[in-house]
């Protein structure tokens, strides 16, 4: 079944990877309104777009006013009136601002209104789906699709449009403008760009390719660190952590020589591409000025309109690209979403309602399955035709092992699913003819694990039925056994109860919901082990509270409980989807069947349990606590987990000084980086140098000096493009070794110490493995973001600035200070744009999580949502919480606009203001006119630097954050620590282990007591079995002794040495181990034998021994490749019986003392049981023994045999004795009866 899961799998994902939804139909939820509004912005978006090209028109007349000055300054003294004209700008640069301004508002409006509708309807279908599919898509992948896929599609219609639309329209009149002007000069400019596009399509495809392997290598080194984490038990027990950090090590190593050839192939290309932009320069001013000097066909100011034209259009080309990647996603994510708006839903209006009934069920189902047209291979048969009356009036209690269709069957009654063969009925009518939101009011549910929403106690008990007033709820809690400790409250019924109830203890949830379902007045009680996780208090209290409110109601309970069903009228036994046996409480006793077994094994646990409460003295003081914990919620547990929680969000940025010290070994790289990175900074003020002095030479009146200068221009630009392709290339290379060092470093000691934490750390779902690999794989990357390439990136702007600054202030400081006047107001409008946005966007941020918590808390108990019939309600909530964010949305898209405007008209203000002040200077005080274009161009390009420095600050600020993150990882000790060398070791290590009172609460689960006093013993070379059911304490004994964890009271003495005292490494390499589920690598048969000894170099001869002892030689000498097959990821190429045996002889290799086998056989068909149970006989020989078995025959030859029940052992002794004591295990032995 497991293969065709996969392979079902795969066409659906293809088939969802696929857009199937066209550009245009993205906006079909617009109004005529939002049209027209579109279409407005997107013609002022047009109107901006060719607003650069024209600027280009008013700066070649400037060039030309001044040359011809210039000219006519050095032929006649006396100089004419200048004739600088700058009302033009003036006037287009107001026309674009408000331009800028109405694309936004515009724009940015609608697709707001559009966003908003999709995110309504799209909830609102989603709530009104049948239960089967929610089955097949997670919650939380329903949760992504209303966050970041909606969000994909806002991005996709809305400034995405208007700047793609803006720099189309400069792409286009850019070479409208360069072939109208001047068309020799565009071609030769177009000529030279297929190089340019040649080194960006080779940097582009190298790039890719080097990222794609080395992502396989990252992949590689992840896909061992997720091995490792999943199966960080396994490594624990056989001791290979620092095995495991080296074959991760290796992977990484393959992934740092692809990430640094990808840095040096990089740094060629951009040195490669500037040096062709440099060679471009200088071919377009060579022929531009042949053309302008010689032949006389352009002016100069023509020369710059065509060159600037064409290269801004390029620029804008390029700028394009990524909008057209952003269209693409929106459509990709809006094809699911508009499918499921589309999608067709069991509707809850349809179907007809009985005012009177009754409430007699009958179901006559077969296989049961989710929706016929989800996915198909959800298709493990649940019931099997199942037949079962319930009467009107009776309770009818359902019992059974888990997994034999109890649960199920309720589901049913309650229409989640329907079946595929057969029919439910109620009073005589199939329950699909009926309206399921009346149908649903008929009913109330009350669960093992009852949901309650994050709201007050009295919110929670009306959502059971719309408009009960405080009487009601008041009645319903009395009669649920609630009233008293609601009233004993602070607030009593506006208590709020914490998100899922989390302020509650379990009897106080299961009181509220056993209120909520009073509360419907339902004529059908539908009770799912509503009493299992409680305590014998709480389940005392909350018992009668049931049987209270089942008199004169149809009835149904599951319980795992026996006690709490003896007086039921009908118990149906279940099995294998069947209801097997019927009757009542004695007559089944009488049949010894499915009824018989559970009944046996819980009463001795019971029975035990009490004798224990009554000797314990501290019952009484454990009594008062719990009655105290009736009057004050246990809200301990909840808010230091909260507290946690927020602790590990909340982390001080690390100190750069602390990673740069990890750096510190790569200081020579990082030397020649920062080198390379200055004069890569320096070449583009030298630009605007040179700019300038061919400007100068126009005006030169000799023909040949004109001649001779021009060249040497030329020769200098061909000298930087030189320059700056070799210092690209050093910087690229210098700063990905020392980062990619660094990188490699850091996930290596992150592993390292994640490997050396206790395994309890690892059972918070925080440092679940997915989580941890994530947290390998992002932030030991991240943390590049305060060293390597940005410190390049941050030492190019900063010369960059610099040098500009030094060269304008140099050749004229009054025009560099008028310009300079500027500036503040460009920062101020960016700082104004930056704060409102961000501070619109914490609001939305936080206006989007209520949404989000709303639709995240309806999506993960859709069930209860469902049974309660409250799905509109929860649509109303989310609706009401959108509205926030799109009023604020509304707000941002008008100050976006007034800012980007305000930002666009300074530019224009600025250059107007500077080139008219420039003019002052040249006619006034005789400034050279070049020098008014080598300042201003100067100051530009420091702009645009200065811009791309404060752009680095957010990457600055994570690496610090990601750091802070790895370094509270990196500080952590561990309460068990593995790579210590302190603690006792002793020579003759023989294996006497005794259990002294051990009581034991798992970290992640500090209510429920898993040991309860646990008092074994086992001498040298002796075998001590643990029976007992599901849950009782045995796999944990086995895991204290092991020191996976260590006991919260009492002892587990190891050769008279406590074993908190012992080393761990020392203690554990003394353990061989074999579980149920074997966990194998992901290598070779001999690699994972010799897995079992990692302290020293197992030869050949010691592996084929361990196989022959372990029956698994002669199996593998049949393979093509024997001990060199691998055995596949999680040993999925072998079957139970070989990876069993690769496990036994892993385990011997090692020459354990003690043998741990963890339900070794259980797993196994009776053949392969035969063979691993021989192996098992034989491995066992000399050593001390602890076996955990589920069947019986297996273990009847143990030494000792201790019966656990409830944390504790009942009975202990030989197979014999306890035959002879006919106590629990006598009752397990002679019915035959597995345990569960």
């Amino acid at each position: 079944m497991g293969n065709t899961k996969q392979d079902t799998k795969s066409p659906n994902k293809k088939k969802e990877a696929a857009i199937r939804i066209g550009f245009f139909q993205l906006f079909r939820f617009a109004t005529c309104r939002e049209t027209l509004m579109m279409v407005g912005g997107s013609v002022c978006a047009f109107l901006h777009g060719s607003a650069q090209p024209l600027m280009l028109l008013v700066f070649g007349m400037l060039t030309d006013t001044f040359i011809e000055y210039d000219i006519e300054l050095q032929e006649l003294l006396d100089p004419r009136k200048e004739c600088i004209n700058n009302t033009i700008q003036w006037k287009n640069q107001s026309a674009w601002t408000d331009c800028k301004y109405i694309v936004c508002i515009n724009i940015l409006s609608s697709s707001t209104r559009q966003i908003q509708i999709i995110r309504k309807m799209y909830f609102r279908k989603v709530m009104r789906m049948e239960i089967g599919w929610f089955d097949c898509n997670s919650t939380g992948e329903l949760n992504t699709r209303m966050s970041d896929d909606i969000n994909k599609i806002n991005d996709a219609i809305a400034d995405q449009v208007s700047i793609f639309i803006q720099r189309f329209t400069t792409f286009v009149c850019g070479f409208a403008m360069g072939f109208v002007k001047g068309w020799k000069l565009t071609l030769v400019i177009i000529a030279a760009s297929p190089l340019i596009g040649v080194g960006a399509a080779l940097m582009a495809l190298f790039v890719a390719k080097l990222t794609g392997q080395e992502l396989q290598a990252y992949a590689k080194a992840g896909a061992v660190a997720d091995e490792v984490l999943t199966s960080i038990r396994t490594v624990a027990a056989f001791g290979g952590e620092l095995k495991e950090v080296e074959r991760y090590d290796k992977n990484l190593i393959s992934a740092q020589r692809w990430g640094i050839r990808k840095g040096l192939i990089m740094g060629f290309f951009t040195g490669y591409m500037w040096f062709i932009i440099f060679l471009c320069y200088a071919l377009a001013f060579w022929y531009g000025s042949s053309l302008v000097v010689d032949t006389q066909e352009y002016s100069p100011g023509t020369l710059l309109q065509v060159f600037f034209g064409v290269l801004i259009a390029a620029l804008n080309l390029g700028q394009a690209s990524p909008c057209l990647e952003a269209f693409a996603a929106g459509r990709g994510a809006a094809t699911i979403i508009f499918e499921t708006i589309d999608r067709h839903s069991i509707s809850c209006k349809q179907g007809t309602d009985w005012t009177r009934s009754k409430g007699t069920l009958s179901s006559i189902t077969s296989p049961f399955t989710t929706h016929p047209d989800l996915k198909s291979w959800y298709c493990g048969l649940i019931l099997d035709k199942l037949s079962v009356a319930v009467n009107s009036g009776e309770t009818t209690a359902f019992v059974g092992p888990s997994g034999a269709g109890k649960s199920t069957a309720v589901q049913l009654i309650q229409r989640f699913y329907d079946p595929k063969e057969g029919m439910v009925t109620l009073d005589g009518h199939d329950i699909r003819g009926l309206n399921i939101q009346w149908l649903r009011s008929l009913m109330g549910v009350v669960e093992q694990e009852p949901v309650l929403f994050a709201t007050t106690i009295a919110e929670n008990i009306r959502y059971g039925r719309t408009g009960v007033t405080l009487d009601d709820i008041i009645h319903a809690t009395k009669e649920a056994n609630a009233y008293n400790f609601i009233m004993d409250l602070p607030q009593k019924f506006d208590t709020l109860v914490g998100e899922g109830g989390g302020q509650m203890s379990g009897g106080q949830k299961q009181r509220i919901a056993i209120a909520r379902a009073l509360v419907r007045n339902p004529r059908i009680l539908l009770l799912d082990m509503a009493t299992s996780a409680l305590d014998n208090e709480s389940e005392a209290v909350v018992q009668e509270a049931l049987d209270k409110v089942r008199n004169g109601r149809t009835t149904i309970s599951i319980a795992h409980r026996l006690s709490t069903i003896k007086n039921a009228d009908v118990i149906v036994g279940y099995e294998h989807g069947r209801a097997v046996e019927r009757g009542k409480h004695d007559e089944l006793l009488e049949r010894k069947g499915v009824y018989f077994t559970l009944v046996t094994l819980q009463s001795q646990g019971d029975k035990a349990l009490n004798q224990k409460a009554r000797q314990s003295r501290s019952s009484i003081r454990k009594r008062t606590r719990s009655q105290l914990s009736n009057l004050i919620p246990e809200a301990e547990s909840f808010i230091s987990q909260a507290d946690a929680g927020k602790v590990e969000e909340q982390v001080e940025p690390a100190p750069v000084t602390r990673i740069l010290k990890y750096n510190a070994p790569e200081w020579p790289y990082m030397l020649f980086g920062t080198i390379g990175a200055a004069v890569n900074g320096g070449v583009n003020p030298v630009y605007s140098l040179l700019f300038s002095q061919i400007l100068a030479t126009f005006s030169i009146p000799d023909p040949e000096a004109q001649r001779r200068e021009i060249n040497g221009i030329c020769m200098f630009f061909v000298l930087v493009g030189v320059t700056s392709f070799i210092t690209q290339m050093l910087q690229g290379y210098a700063f990905s070794k020392s980062g990619e060092l660094l990188t490699r470093r850091l996930r290596r000691m992150g592993f390292h110490a994640m490997l050396g934490q206790e395994v309890g750390w690892f059972d918070d779902h925080r440092n679940s493995p997915g989580a941890l690999t994530t947290r390998l794989a992002t932030d030991a990357s991240q943390v590049q973001g305060a060293t390597g390439s940005q410190i390049g990136m941050i030492v190019n702007s900063l010369t960059n600035i610099g040098v500009a600054v030094i060269i304008s202030f140099y050749f004229s400081w009054k025009l560099s200070l008028v310009i300079l006047c500027f500036l503040p107001f460009l920062a101020l409008s960016g700082g104004f744009q930056a704060k409102m946005l961000t501070g619109f966007a914490k609001q939305d941020k936080q206006a989007m999580e209520d949404a989000g918590r709303i639709s995240g808390e309806a999506l993960n108990n859709i069930r209860t949502i469902a049974g309660l019939g409250k799905e509109q309600r929860f649509v109303e909530m989310y609706e009401a919480h959108l509205e926030a964010p799109y009023q604020a949305a509304k707000q941002k898209a008008n100050v976006y606009g007034a800012c980007y405007g305000f930002a666009q008209c300074v530019v224009f203000m600025a250059n107007s203001a500077s080139y008219r002040f420039g003019g002052y200077l040249v006619r006034q005080e005789g400034l050279h006119f070049s020098l008014v274009f080598r300042v201003i161009s100067a100051i530009v390009t420091s702009g645009t630097a200065l811009g791309r420095a404060s752009s680095y600050t957010p990457d600055y600020a994570k690496a610090k954050i990601s750091a802070a993150r790895f370094f509270q990882l990196l500080d952590r000790v561990p309460k068990i620590r593995v790579y210590s060398n302190e603690g006792d070791k002793w020579p003759d290590f023989r294996g006497n282990l005794e259990f002294i009172d051990c009581k034991f609460t798992y970290p992640t689960r500090p209510d429920i007591q898993v040991l309860n006093g646990l008092n074994v013993s086992v001498k040298p070379g002796q075998t001590l079995a643990f029976v007992g059911s599901s849950g009782c304490g045995k796999s944990t004994s086995v895991q204290l002794l092991e020191r996976f964890y260590d006991p919260d009271q009492g002892k587990v003495i190891i050769d008279g040495h406590d074993s908190t005292q012992v080393n761990v490494s020392y203690l554990r390499s003394k353990i061989g181990i074999v579980s149920q589920e074997p966990i194998l690598f992901d290598c070779s048969i001999g690699d994972n034998i010799k897995y079992g000894d990692n302290l020293r170099e197992v030869s050949m001869n010691d592996i084929i021994s361990a196989s022959k002892k372990a029956q698994l030689h002669d199996f593998v000498m049949t393979l093509p490749e024997k001990y060199d097959t691998n055995v596949g990821s999680q040993g999925s190429q072998l079957s139970r019986g070989q990876k069993q045996r690769i496990a036994i002889a892993r385990a011997i290799i090692r020459d354990p003392k003690i043998l741990l086998l963890d339900e070794a056989t259980s797993a196994l068909d009776t053949e392969s049981e035969k063979t691993v149970q021989e192996a098992l006989d034989k491995a066992r020989e000399g050593r001390t023994c602890i076996v955990i078995a589920h069947r019986l025959s297996t273990i009847q030859n143990s030494d000792i045999i201790a019966v656990m029940s409830r944390g504790f052992v009942i009975e202990q002794g030989p197979h014999d004795q306890l035959m002879a004591l006919k106590g629990a295990y006598y009752k397990l032995v002679t019915t035959g009866a597995p345990i569960s």
